[in-house]
């Protein structure tokens, strides 16, 4: 059933990637379809992976890379929070464009996406839930999940889902990055399948979260690939913006 706050004429373009890519590219593309929502009122979702374990840096964030993660290849987003480690994990981007009642309060963005995605996890037999409060944490660590934010998604007292947005022209680009194992670059961070997901269970997880959270927007449209324009506009990025400075966007 679509959500009743959702326009009843508005559409969803779905894309969920099984082949990974570079975080040249995965960075680009989610640009490419933020101008596609800015410019041309198109709402887009978009689940994938990365090709190699890399670090996107939150727009705000400096370059010190904590030593350990220094080896890896490194990327700046446009939305903000900290640093994530993408490894053993999903990712998606939501575009909502200015005319859709989902861009009109952005923080509502957050829980209405993460809502669905406790949902989902739910219905697979892993209970989850909002964090709700951050008393006890500072929002200076280098990694985004040793960070708090009262939406964060947590199995007991583990992050497994943080978000992060980036508003341009009235469209609203929201970033969130769902961890299905730890990483040996980061093996203090379990998980979904270190907490109770099983592995069978978690291969058709992304279908059921694409589904549910498309519907938050109206009727969900999926697309085997962006279109031409927007992979054009993506390439262009990748080569002149997230390629310069050995991967380093600028």
């Amino acid at each position: 059933m679509n959500d009743p706050e959702a326009s009843p004429t508005a559409v969803c373009q779905v894309l969920v990637e099984n082949a990974p890519q570079t975080g040249t590219w995965n960075m680009a593309l989610d640009e490419a379809l933020l101008e596609s929502g800015a410019n041309a009122g198109q709402c887009w979702l978009r689940w994938y992976r990365w090709s190699e374990p890399t670090v996107s840096l939150g727009y705000f964030q400096d370059r010190e890379i904590p030593d350990e993660l220094r080896s890896l290849p490194v990327v700046k987003r446009l939305s903000g929070g900290g640093a994530i480690l993408h490894h053993h994990e999903w990712t998606y981007s939501v575009v909502v464009p200015s005319r859709h009642p989902r861009a009109r309060n952005p923080p509502e963005l957050y829980a209405a996406v993460h809502d669905r995605i406790i949902g989902v996890l739910a219905e697979l037999g892993v209970m989850s839930q909002m964090r709700g409060s951050t008393a006890a944490f500072r929002d200076d660590s280098f990694l985004c999940f040793q960070r708090g934010d009262a939406n964060d998604v947590l199995i007991g007292a583990h992050k497994v889902l943080g978000s992060a947005q980036r508003r341009r022209r009235g469209a609203v680009l929201q970033h969130g990055s769902l961890l299905m194992a730890s990483s040996p670059h980061a093996g203090e961070l379990p998980g979904l399948h270190d907490l109770g997901l099983q592995q069978s269970l978690g291969e058709g997880l992304v279908q059921k979260l694409a589904i549910s959270v498309a519907e938050l927007f109206g009727e969900a449209r999926y697309l085997d690939s962006a279109p031409k324009n927007t992979l054009e506009m993506a390439a262009e990025l990748q080569q002149n913006r997230y390629k310069t400075d050995g991967s380093f966007a600028q």
